[in-house]
């Protein structure tokens, strides 16, 4: 009885017969695949709503504005151009847990200053505004298993 990843090891062995597969070595290319798919697709966010920020940096302003940020708009356009170059270097796995780090140090106070739920008026708002919290706080657990990584 054989789980899905013992089949494909004992397949490769069949197929190649005569040629040594370790696992170890196996696992560690599967991972390896795994990591660099997982940092792909946990910077989609970063690199497009950075991009979003950089060209449009719209009502973020204002929001940036009421915390008391000095030179709200060129804030908010120097934070949406860190999210996409960090974004885009661990997307391509460069120096990951240095992107991780820029990102993380721009993620928190992005989230405190752009999702401040408890200052929503409205029901509505305040379940919005909770909903995007929480999500950053999903992106910050990502990024910190960024760091964790061998």
């Amino acid at each position: 009885n054989l789980d899905g990843t013992e089949s494909a090891i004992y397949i490769k062995q069949s197929i190649f017969s005569g040629y040594s597969f370790p696992q170890k070595i196996e696992r560690s290319i599967g991972m390896s695949m795994i990591r660099s798919l997982s940092h792909m697709l946990l910077s989609g966010i970063f690199i497009a709503g950075g991009a979003d920020a950089f060209l449009k940096p719209g009502p973020r302003v204002n929001k940036v504005e009421a915390s008391g940020i000095p030179e709200p708009e060129k804030a908010v356009v120097f934070n949406g151009a860190v999210m996409v170059i960090a974004g885009l270097a661990l997307a391509l796995g460069i120096a990951p847990k240095l992107a991780a780090t820029v990102l993380l140090s721009s993620l928190v106070p992005t989230t405190v200053v752009g999702h401040a739920f408890w200052k929503e008026e409205t029901v509505a708002g305040r379940k919005n505004q909770l909903t995007q919290f929480f999500k950053n706080l999903g992106l910050i657990g990502g990024l910190m298993l960024v760091l964790q990584e061998k």
